[in-house]
């Protein structure tokens, strides 16, 4: 990502954030608490980048991210209890399943025209059924955990003694979506999901293919979803229902709105600052005041929902164009 003046002044951002990403473990490695903070922080950014592109691009509030995650964690938890078969193998698997689960209950929801706070709510509903319905599914499911096979350092099972090599997975994870995200922006699919997005009544007097183009986007988001949710098993080393969890849901949709809708960094942006914080603030509240950070936490998506509506996104766009400009001037 770089943003050129008439000078020809350039910022290299995207290297160093590279850089600085891979160099993460060497400062905060041999502190669990840090590392697993960083995991937690990129995993969420992977969620909310995959978001983005049926909830920012598309204009579709999803609220089953918790759903997709789960199905993805409790397939590759399952392939690997039940039968010892590779998480590697398993996330693809588990991708599958989320993307086949997406497609069934899409198809009739855009089918017909199924959108806004009607869409929110039956995404939403998805996930509490599914958490239901695990936790009445005993051979897979149940309501106790079901606990990966723990192996001090496995490649083929997806198990190490240390959170780093997590931290590098989904890292190597959050570039490939943030690459697709750049892709489908820039493609058909792309500009077509944008304008149903900013209208979807003109759009499709226009010809565009409303279903196809919000189910393929739909499917992506899910696929990408359950890849993280088979990571997400492995990484906490059980299979619980909880996984199906709302709240997650709702985070994500909230983290994709503040980071800026149709932003590909936005999502991303968003999670480094807001959960990073979150997290900070609970670990040096929490126990003194237990729903404090809540408290600041709900206060600072309030600020940034009132003064800045186009979200993060768009506010480090604007800050990084006058350092740039100021930087030309130098």
């Amino acid at each position: 990502m770089k943003i050129k003046d008439n000078k020809k002044t350039t910022i290299p951002i995207l290297p160093i954030l590279l850089i600085i990403s891979l160099c993460i473990p060497l400062i905060f490695g041999r502190n669990h608490y840090y590392m697993i903070l960083v995991t937690t922080v990129v995993l969420y950014g992977v969620l909310t980048s995959a978001w983005n592109i049926i909830g920012g691009m598309g204009g579709q509030l999803d609220l089953a991210a918790g759903a997709y995650l789960g199905l993805g964690a409790f397939t590759a938890g399952t392939m690997l209890i039940r039968w010892n078969i590779s998480p590697w193998i398993g996330m693809i698997a588990g991708g599958l399943v989320a993307t086949c689960f997406a497609l069934l209950v899409g198809y009739p929801l855009f089918r017909f025209h199924i959108r806004e706070v009607w869409y929110a709510l039956s995404s939403s509903a998805l996930v509490e059924v599914l958490r239901v319905a695990f936790l009445m599914w005993e051979k897979v499911g149940g309501p106790v955990e079901r606990f990966i096979p723990y192996y001090s350092w496995s490649l083929y099972h997806l198990r190490f003694g240390s959170y780093i090599p997590y931290y590098y997975i989904m890292l190597a994870l959050l570039f490939v979506v943030l690459y697709i995200n750049h892709r489908i922006r820039k493609s058909k699919l792309g500009f077509y999901l944008l304008s149903l997005g900013d209208n979807e009544e003109a759009a499709e007097a226009l010809g565009v293919n409303a279903q196809a183009c919000k189910l393929k986007a739909l499917m992506i988001y899910a696929f990408i979803a359950g890849v993280t949710g088979s990571i997400y098993a492995c990484l906490y080393g059980f299979i619980h229902p909880n996984f199906f969890s709302s709240p997650l849901s709702l985070e994500v949709a909230i983290l994709g709105i503040v980071g800026g809708m149709g932003f590909t960094y936005g999502p991303l942006l968003a999670s480094v600052i807001l959960v990073s914080g979150r997290e900070l603030l609970r670990a040096s509240l929490g126990g003194q005041m237990e729903s404090l950070y809540l408290v600041i936490y709900a206060i600072v998506l309030i600020l940034v929902a009132l003064f800045k509506p186009q979200g993060l996104a768009a506010l480090f766009r604007d800050g990084y164009k006058k350092i740039v400009s100021v930087l030309a001037r130098d």
